[in-house]
Parts: C-alpha cells; structure tokens; sequence
C-alpha cells in the first residue's frame, strides 16, 4: 500500500486537514456515514493535486487483479510441472510415514512455485509504494523458504524454525505505524502488537499443520485471497489487490498437479511462507476495521488446527508430535480419498467467503453467521 489506510467509521465528525511529510487524510461519506482515513506514508507523501497515480495503483485497479491471476497462473503451472520431473530424479520425495496421507513417495518443494511469485509481488507494492513494512514481508517470505526448505531436506529443530519466524513477525509489526490497531484500541498498542504477534504466529504454523491431504492448502489460499481481493474491490483500495491476486494465480497454477491425486506436495518451503504472507494479508484486514473478515475467510483452519490442539491438550497428549488427528485426516481416512473432503471444504469455504464482505456492513451478524 502507498500508505497503509486504517479506515475508522464515525457517524459524526468535522472535516479536517492533517499536513506534514508523513501524513494525509481524506475524508469520504459512504453509506450515510463518514470516513476518516487516514494514510500515513514511511517516508514521503503524495499530494493529492497533480500527483499522478502510482504504477501499482493502475496495474491493480479494475481488471487487472484478473490478468495478474491468470499470468502468475500459467507460470506456477509450467514450473510447477518442470519441478515435478526435477525433484523426482533427485528423490528429493516425501517419504510413506504414520503421519503422512499418502500411499508412494511423492515429489515434495512445489512451494518453489508459489513463493517467488508471491514474493515478487510483494517487493513491487513496497518498492513503488514506498512500504517498510512490505518490503519487510517480503524479505520474511525469502528467510522462512530458505529455512523451510532446509528443514524439508535436513529436519531442522523446532525451536530454529520458531524463532526464524519469530524474527520475520517482529519485524514486520515493528515497522507497522504507531496509530494502528490491529485487534482493539481498548489496549495498549504493546499488547495489541504481542497479541497480533502471537496470533501470526499460531496462523503460519497451523497452516503448515492443515497441508496434510491434497489439495488442502491450496484450496484455503485460493477463498482467503478471493475474499482479500473481493474486500479490495469493494473499499477501492486498488494496491492491497496485487499481492493476493498473483498468490491466488500462482496457488491455482500450483492446484493443477496438486489436486487429489497430487503429483507433488507445496513443502514447508511453500506452507510456512504462504502463511506467513496471508497472515500479515488478514492483519492489514483487521487493521482497515474488517477484524470479523479477518477471523472468518480463514475460518475453517482456525477452527479445524485450534480445535485439534485444545483437544490433543486437555487429553495431555504431546501436542508438538505429528500426528493425524485433524478433522480433515480423520475424514479422510472415513472417505477413503482426499478428493471427497477437499469438495466439502470448498463448500465450507465458499460459504465463508460469502459471509466475509457481508461483515463490512453486519460485522456481528456476519461472525454469527447470520
């Protein structure tokens, strides 16, 4: 974003003018209400009269999150296949084991075809839009594939992989302007940031946890970047689409050798990474006043990996373990395929990505599902 927009609703307030070389603000009546938004730049800012629109503006704005999709589709793809034949004659294949789904070895580092793409778009929207934190995100994605990869070649120690995310995390909301608010200003802004911190935390690795059959994974990108975009779309925010919209191209390139039977597998060099970048994506979400979107487009991970732990918890089990206790394996095994619930879990999350623009306008019925 050229400045990351916190938009806050007010049902009265006066018009006012902020200036200063970090800090603009616009006002916008929408709905019978009045908009304050307020866009702080982290270095320079853009006046408004004969400015003209930022490169990433234009390229996102209107249909080309579409073209963007289908471009980074049709690469994903094509390198997705030529990393298939790669790392089979390399054996580079994730094993039969007790915690796995699947029945022969199979190709594993398809991320390898997601992250660049993704991570591209990243440095483009901090470069032209001038964006610490992106620019941040973007680099966390480059330091979470390396590590991840070599824990998908070598099994790293938990407690490396943690604290690389850990750093990535820090960073990022470090760089986040001090007057925003990620879950309630009803806090001090430190345990906003500790308690948005943990929760980006727990999201990268319970999406690492549900890439367990098939097709999962990307399933629950494609619906979490259709609701970013479709939110975009809606609040006219014409930067915040690139990112989601090449991820959600480069996911579904990758989905076409990973559907139910998949010839490779994403790796923790493709899970960590995308869940790191949906997470900090859904963070700008509820940090735009959308926390109930936020909560709800991933709704069926948070429920299925937060469920799960609760349980293996008070049941005194080793919670870090692999295991195959999620719903989704149970199901599975009960199916006897992937495909079966993969179909579900897209009905769930088709049901989810309906219920998320819904909450801009009906936040608590939206969440109740009413």
């Amino acid at each position: 974003m050229a400045a990351c927009a916190l938009t806050i609703p007010l049902r009265t307030c006066h018009a006012q003018a902020v200036s200063g070389a970090a800090m603009g603000a616009s006002f916008a009546r929408r709905d019978g209400w009045i908009w304050w938004r307020l866009q702080a730049d982290y270095g320079t800012r853009r006046e408004k009269s004969g400015m003209p629109s930022s490169p990433v503006s234009i390229i996102s704005g209107g249909a080309w999150p579409l073209v963007w999709f289908a471009v980074a589709a049709f690469i994903a793809a094509s390198l997705t296949r030529w990393l298939i034949a790669r790392f089979a004659r390399r054996g580079i294949v994730a094993p039969v084991s007790a915690r796995g789904m699947h029945a022969a070895p199979v190709p594993v580092g398809g991320g390898w075809a997601v992250v660049p793409l993704a991570l591209a778009a990243g440095v483009a929207v901090a470069l032209q839009e001038r964006d610490g934190a992106w620019l941040a995100v973007a680099g966390g994605m480059a330091l979470l594939a390396a590590i991840s990869w070599v824990d998908d070649r070598r099994d790293l120690s938990g407690s490396v992989r943690l604290a690389a995310q850990a750093v990535a995390v820090a960073v990022v909301l470090a760089l986040m302007p001090d007057h925003v608010v990620v879950l309630s200003e009803q806090w001090p802004q430190w345990v906003d940031r500790a308690l948005t911190g943990l929760c980006w935390l727990w999201f990268i690795n319970l999406f690492n946890f549900m890439d367990g059959i098939d097709g999962l994974a990307g399933v629950e990108t494609l619906f979490i970047a259709a609701g970013l975009i479709l939110i975009g779309l809606m609040a006219g925010r014409a930067p915040d689409m690139l990112p989601p919209a090449v991820l959600a191209g480069a996911v579904a390139g990758f989905l076409w050798h990973n559907w139910p039977p998949a010839r490779i597998f994403l790796g923790d060099v493709g899970a960590i990474p995308i869940g790191f970048v949906l997470g900090w994506l859904l963070i700008q979400l509820a940090a735009q006043g959308h926390l109930a979107a936020a909560f709800l487009l991933p709704g069926y991970f948070l429920a299925d990996a937060s469920l799960t732990l609760l349980g293996r918890l008070l049941r005194g089990e080793a919670f870090w373990r692999p295991h195959r206790g999620h719903f989704y394996q149970r199901a599975a095994r009960a199916a006897g395929g992937h495909a079966p619930v993969l179909w579900r879990v897209v009905a769930a999350n088709a049901a989810l990505l309906a219920l998320a623009p819904a909450s801009l306008r009906w936040p608590v019925a939206a969440a109740l599902g009413g």
